[in-house]
């Protein structure tokens, strides 16, 4: 299943075409499709976090909110619970987080 949709609720900022991609709350089926219940865990509380990505990320947010600048734009994507986001390889950006997030995560070595 193709996540190329064109919801006005997907959100993309594209800087040296590097984008965060959001799905907006997938169904149980797509979640289950990817197995998101067998990738490990993690959290943060609320503040600032200059994150760089060495390996596309996949990660599903079961708590939280997050304004995430990405590095050199003063654009931002916003993301939270329920929320399915896409972080690409080489990808540099600050989460500001408002509300603890405690999310689902795996890394793509490809």
């Amino acid at each position: 299943m193709a996540s190329s949709s064109n919801k006005e609720e997907d959100m993309a900022i594209d800087s040296s075409n590097l984008s965060i991609c959001v799905e907006r709350k997938p169904s149980e089926s797509r979640l289950a499709e990817l197995g998101i219940k067998s990738w490990p865990k993690w959290g943060c509380p609320p503040g600032k976090f200059p994150l760089k990505f060495d390996a596309k990320e996949t990660c599903y947010l079961l708590k939280g909110k997050v304004k995430a600048y990405i590095k050199g734009s003063s654009e931002f994507v916003e993301f939270g619970s329920g929320d399915l986001v896409f972080f690409p390889k080489g990808l540099s950006c600050t989460w500001d987080v408002s509300v603890a997030v405690d999310k689902h995560y795996k890394f793509d070595s490809a």
